[in-house]
């Protein structure tokens, strides 16, 4: 009899212990796009261009002790591309770039993440853009979380990588009668996302 109310006791224990972990939920942010940016930069003639991408979102969740639970979904809309050149941000819209008509969106949803060092993370998914998809692993730092002066917590995340635009069929270029092209076939592209903490909402 002694031993029976130690065992239920013990279960008593384990179960009252392993409710705050059952219940842990990972961590869900949005962007503040206000404070993040997507920049690309190509070469042109014996130079580089930049340019943005004004509209975009993304839905990170996180969970540093459990990276199965963790993901990524980014969005960008094609069609906000802006170089400071309404003519040249038109062609860019057109058929021979982005055709947004028929492909308004750019993604990237992870399929993976893993560890790669004390603050960084391989974040691995399928990159779609003018229809075709592609895996890439995105090298991703994270900067951590903080409290801000506005109320509510935030985590800072970059990442750094060249594509070549011909992958998804960007294939546009022009022949230079000196010879060369005009413009070269990778991209740099380096996205600042600074993620608000959404609060879980509260059981009715």
């Amino acid at each position: 009899m002694h031993r029976k109310k130690i065992s239920t006791a013990l279960l008593a224990v384990t179960l009252i212990l392993s409710v705050p972990m059952a219940a842990r939920a990972a961590d869900s942010f949005t962007v503040d796009t206000a404070h993040s940016d997507v920049v690309f930069r190509i070469r042109h003639l014996i130079s580089k261009v930049s340019g943005t991408f004004n509209d975009f979102d993304a839905k990170i969740v996180m969970d540093l002790d459990n990276l199965d639970a963790s993901s990524v979904r980014f969005t960008i809309s094609a069609s906000s591309i802006d170089t400071r050149n309404d003519k040249r941000d038109q062609h860019l819209r057109s058929e021979d770039f982005f055709w947004v008509e028929r492909y308004p969106e750019i993604t990237f949803v992870s399929s993976k993440i893993a560890k790669a060092g004390d603050d960084s993370f391989d974040v691995t998914g399928k990159l779609t853009m003018r229809g075709i998809s592609k895996e890439i692993t995105l090298p991703v730092t994270y900067y951590g979380k903080m409290a801000s002066p506005w109320g509510d917590t935030r985590a800072g995340f970059s990442t750094v990588i060249t594509l070549n635009r011909k992958d998804f069929n960007i294939v546009w270029n022009k022949t230079l009668d000196a010879g060369g092209m005009v413009l070269g076939d990778t991209v740099d592209i380096e996205i600042n996302l600074e993620a608000v903490l959404q609060q879980p909402k509260e059981e009715s």
